[in-house]
């Protein structure tokens, strides 16, 4: 027997959880890693590309937190309560309301209308910006870090 999904669905919870559950150590992790790199001894063998490489992670580390900041204003919601931010903040002029649906990428709560048009409520707008920015800038740290260790490495072997 073929059942019709549930039209009113938000986020998989075992997925938020298991989200939830593997992103905060990994920033903490992440985080405590990066504070090490500000020891004496750290600094001492402080290299370009190893600086490159930290600010890659940390970049990245703050996407993930901003990410997990999300899945925590999804978690703390029941669907009672995403359905009135669903009526609270639907556009003047946009009929009823037939479905809701919870992605992951991007992180949203999209409500769906009877005319096809959706939008999104309950993760603040800056969320997704912000991390497609951040994401993009640990991209290009990471490039640049990968670049001067190779330009390190062959200059070393040219002079060896």
């Amino acid at each position: 027997m073929i059942t019709a999904s549930n039209p009113w669905q938000g986020h998989n919870f075992a997925v938020l959880l298991a989200v939830l559950l593997a992103g905060v150590p990994t920033v903490l992790g992440t985080a405590v890693y990066l504070c090490s790199r500000f020891t004496r001894q750290a600094r001492l063998r402080r290299t370009p590309s190893a600086v490159w490489r930290d600010a890659s992670l940390a970049t990245a580390a703050v996407a993930l937190a901003l990410y997990v900041w999300g899945c925590l204003h999804v978690l703390f919601l029941e669907d009672q309560e995403q359905a009135e931010a669903c009526e609270r903040e639907r556009p003047e002029g946009t009929p009823t309301l037939v479905g809701r649906r919870g992605d992951f990428i991007p992180l949203r709560l999209v409500c769906e209308a009877s005319n096809g048009h959706d939008y999104s409520v309950v993760i603040p707008d800056y969320i997704n910006p912000s991390i497609a920015v951040l994401l993009l800038l640990a991209l290009a740290c990471a490039l640049v870090s990968v670049l001067l260790h190779h330009k390190q490495r062959t200059t070393t072997r040219k002079k060896g």
